[in-house]
């Protein structure tokens, strides 16, 4: 269970498995359903960045469009009798594409969804992405085709399944024995932005390793008492963020890398907050999983996260 409330982990819709395997019954669903468009990383989205789903007439028209003719068909689920699905358009001609106004990327919509909408887009996002990237057979180099309700790929030539994979990243609220939280600003990330520490899990590592590795290779800090937070999907492109936070038994020793991580600070709940309000510090995006770990270190001893963020 998440001791995290992360916007991401929203799973509203029941995904029906048992249906994949039915593509009569699929087919009948598509003709009512509610449908997403995604094409080149954007969502189709009314005015107000609610999600503006399709109908399959509506999509069978955006399809005439010879920019839009191509892409897959992935079942999303059924919520209270209503079927959901994504076209996800392999948009050819992605310059004039970025120049349409009704669509946004998930990062932008991040505040103005629904659970149900979240978890929808999440999903969209995160298969779309795996089915741009795996269109040839990894044994034999033929090509693949959708199948399953897009669940997964067959190859056209030896008949092989191919199955989305989803890469394990670990992310870690470091902290000392006073309480105070270290951060990481990365070389390539916007002046004065910082964060907590990440990486990827290698093969062959547990969680827990992962955190003691990426840790100390990237601020020097040996870290002990790890304690689980919460996951929530990344799907940027094909990510799943599990947190932690983890005790610093070095915390003098800190020290940036200088090849990935630039800078790292220790802060204090008072240090944080005259950051944030004299400009030289500034957290992570809202719909993060590093900001809402932040944020829960914040609130632990009572205090108020509207005083962090000037609210």
């Amino acid at each position: 269970m998440n001791v995290l409330k992360l916007p991401l982990a929203s799973e509203a819709v029941d995904r029906s498995g048992e249906l994949r395997l039915k593509p009569d019954e699929l087919a009948k669903l598509w003709k009512s359903a509610r449908i997403l468009h995604f094409a080149s990383g954007k969502f189709r989205v009314k005015p107000n960045y609610e999600l503006d789903f399709q109908s399959a007439d509506q999509i069978a028209q955006l399809r005439s469009d010879a920019k839009f003719a191509h892409g897959e068909e992935l079942f999303l689920g059924i919520d209270k009798g209503i079927s959901y699905f994504a076209w996800c358009s392999d948009a050819a001609d992605f310059e004039s594409f970025e120049t349409l106004e009704n669509y946004q990327t998930l990062r932008t919509l991040g505040d103005f969804l629904s659970q149900l909408e979240m978890g929808l887009a999440i999903h969209s996002q995160a298969i779309a992405n795996w089915h741009h990237t795996h269109q040839f057979c990894a044994r034999c180099g033929a090509p693949t085709l959708s199948a399953n309700g897009g669940s997964l790929r067959k190859c056209s030539a030896d008949g092989s399944e191919h199955y989305p994979r989803t890469d394990g990243a670990v992310i870690v609220l470091v902290k000392d024995a006073n309480d105070r939280v270290l951060l990481g600003r990365q070389k390539i990330w916007p002046e004065k932005r910082f964060s907590c520490f990440a990486g990827f899990v290698e093969p062959g590592e547990s969680f827990e390793q992962t955190v003691l590795r990426e840790v100390f290779e990237e601020s020097a800090i040996r870290a002990d008492k790890i304690t689980y937070l919460g996951s929530q999907p990344w799907p940027f492109p094909a990510s799943i963020m599990i947190s932690f936070s983890a005790l610093a038994t070095n915390p003098a020793a800190a020290k940036a890398d200088g090849e990935e991580i630039e800078e790292i600070i220790w802060l204090t709940r008072e240090e944080m907050c005259a950051a944030i309000a004299n400009q030289s510090l500034t957290l992570p995006p809202g719909m993060s999983v590093a900001r809402k770990m932040i944020e829960f270190w914040y609130e632990k001893n009572g205090a108020d996260i509207r005083d962090l963020l000037g609210k």
